[in-house]
C-alpha cells in the first residue's frame, strides 16, 4: 500500500459496528474484489472492495473475512482467509501478507489460509441458521461482470438450500454512510491533495496547453503525495466542459475559453471530488464570469441547506428552483418557461440536467440511504453546474460537505473557488 497503515482499532470498531446488527446465529462473508482482465493474460491493478477494507484494512486479492459472533469456538467469531504466500507468488507478484502482518493490519486474531475457507466454512454453518452475503447495490452500478461476491453466494445457495440467506448490503449501506473521526480525516487529506494538484495544474494553464498536459500535472502531484485518482479525470476546455463524463482529454485549451477540472485524489482508499472551472487566459469574459457567479451562488445556497433532516429529493428541488431563475437572469430561458417549472420537468434540465451531489468516502460515488434524511457524519458533493454548448460555456463547480449537528462544514473551503481569488491565483503563474 502506498498510505500510512490505518490503526487496527478503526476496523475493529467498525466490525463491532455491523455485528451488533446480525441476529443471532448469524455468519457474514465479504470477498475482496476481482482482479480485472486487460487482454492477454494481463490484469488491472486490484481496486480494493470498499466493504472489505472497511472491516479489515485488508487490500489483497482473494481475501475472505468471516464473521460469526455466535460462534461456539471464539477464534471462529473473526476470521481473516488470505492467499498463503510462496516463493513462486513472491517471484512473480512480490510479497503476499503472512499471518503475522494480516493480523496487525486488521486486528483480527484468527488469520487462516484461502485453503481452509471450505472446511472452516461448513462448519460454521452447521451451527448457524441465517448466512449474510454481499453484493454491489449501488444504485447506478451497471454489473456486466459477475462478481466474486455473486459466484460464491451461488454456490452456497446451492449447497445449504436449507439456510436463511439475507442481503448485507443494506446493513453496509447504512454503517458506511456515517463517517468516524478518522474517515473525515482521511477524506480532508485526500482532498487537500486535490488542492494542491489542482494548484500545480493552474500554473500550467495557458492557451494552447493541452487537456492531457493538465491531467498529468495532477498525476504527478497526487503521486508524489502517495495519492491516487479517485476516478478517471474530466479535463474539459470550451464545448468539451458541456459533456458532463468527458474523458478523452486530448485538445488544446484556447485563448477566451474556461477549461473545467472535475477531478479528486483517493488516500487511503477515501475520495475527494472537487470541480473549478478557470479561464485559460487567466481573466474571465463578462458573460463567463456571469455564468460564474450564477453557479456559485446556487453552490453557496446549496451548502447551507445541506443539513440534518434534509431529505435530498427536496435538497435538489430547491437548486433546481434557484437555478431556474439564474437562468432567467442570464436569458438562457425566458419567464413563461420558468413558470412551468416542475419536479417532473424542471425549467432548469436544458442547461442543468444532472444530480446536486452524491455520498462520497470509500469511493467516489459512497453508499448511503437512498432517501435519506441526511444524517450528521454524512460526506456530500455540491456540485451545480450551467452548460451552454452553442457559446462554448460549460462552468460547474463542486465542493466536499461534512454533515454536522452545527450545520454544514465545507471540507473544501480553502480550495479557491471565488471569481476573483482564481483571477489572482492565475496571475501568480
Amino acid at each position: 500500500m502506498r498510505h500510512a497503515p490505518l490503526a487496527p482499532s478503526f476496523f475493529e470498531s467498525n466490525r463491532r459496528r455491523l455485528t451488533v446488527l446480525l441476529p443471532q446465529k448469524s455468519v457474514a462473508l465479504l470477498h475482496a474484489a476481482d482482479l480485472l482482465p486487460t487482454s492477454g493474460d494481463g490484469t488491472l491493478r486490484l481496486h480494493p472492495a470498499p466493504d472489505l477494507f472497511y472491516l479489515s484494512g485488508i487490500e489483497q486479492e482473494e481475501s475472505v473475512l468471516v464473521l460469526a459472533p455466535d460462534a461456539h469456538e471464539p477464534l471462529q467469531r473473526e476470521m481473516l482467509f488470505v492467499r498463503q504466500p510462496s516463493e513462486h507468488l513472491k517471484q512473480w507478484e512480490g510479497e503476499k501478507l503472512t499471518k503475522e502482518k494480516a493480523q496487525e493490519l486488521s486486528g483480527i486474531a484468527s488469520i487462516r489460509w484461502l485453503s481452509d475457507l471450505p472446511a472452516v466454512l461448513h462448519s460454521l454453518l452447521c451451527e448457524s441458521d441465517t448466512l449474510f452475503l454481499n453484493s454491489n447495490e449501488h444504485e447506478r452500478a451497471v454489473i456486466d461482470v459477475e462478481p466474486r461476491d455473486t459466484r460464491m453466494a451461488r454456490q452456497l445457495i446451492n449447497r445449504y438450500p436449507l439456510h436463511r440467506f439475507q442481503r448485507l448490503a443494506p446493513l453496509m449501506r447504512s454503517l458506511r454512510a456515517v463517517k468516524s473521526q478518522v474517515e473525515v480525516d482521511l477524506t480532508r487529506t485526500a482532498i487537500d491533495i486535490t488542492d494542491s494538484g489542482l494548484r500545480r495544474a493552474i500554473a500550467a494553464i495557458r492557451p494552447g496547453v493541452m487537456e492531457y498536459e493538465l491531467e498529468a500535472e495532477l498525476i504527478y502531484e497526487f503521486t508524489r503525495k502517495k495519492a491516487t485518482m479517485a476516478y478517471e479525470p474530466i479535463i474539459g476546455s470550451g464545448k468539451n466542459a458541456c459533456v458532463l463524463h468527458y474523458l478523452t482529454n486530448d485538445k488544446p485549451c484556447l485563448d477566451g475559453e474556461l477549461v473545467l477540472m472535475d477531478v479528486g485524489a483517493s488516500y487511503a482508499n477515501y475520495s475527494a471530488d472537487i470541480t473549478r472551472t478557470y479561464p485559460v487566459s487567466g481573466t474571465f469574459t463578462p458573460r463567463q464570469r456571469a455564468v460564474y457567479e450564477a453557479v456559485l451562488r446556487v453552490m453557496k445556497s446549496s451548502i447551507a441547506r445541506t443539513t440534518v433532516g434534509t431529505l435530498p429529493r427536496d435538497w435538489k428541488r430547491a437548486a433546481q428552483e434557484e437555478m431556474k431563475d439564474e437562468l432567467v437572469t442570464l436569458n438562457l430561458i425566458t419567464p413563461e418557461q420558468a413558470s412551468k417549472d416542475t419536479p417532473e420537468e424542471p425549467a432548469c434540465k436544458k442547461y442543468f440536467m444532472h444530480g446536486l451531489g452524491h455520498s462520497l468516502g470509500l469511493g467516489v460515488h459512497d453508499v448511503a440511504p437512498l432517501n435519506g434524511p441526511f444524517e450528521a457524519g454524512w460526506i456530500l458533493t455540491v456540485e451545480p453546474g450551467i452548460y451552454i454548448p452553442e457559446e462554448g460555456i460549460g462552468i460547474r463547480l463542486e465542493n466536499n460537505i461534512l454533515v454536522t449537528a452545527q450545520g454544514p462544514e465545507d471540507l473544501s473551503a480553502h480550495i479557491p473557488v471565488l471569481p476573483d481569488d482564481i483571477e489572482s491565483l492565475m496571475k501568480q503563474r
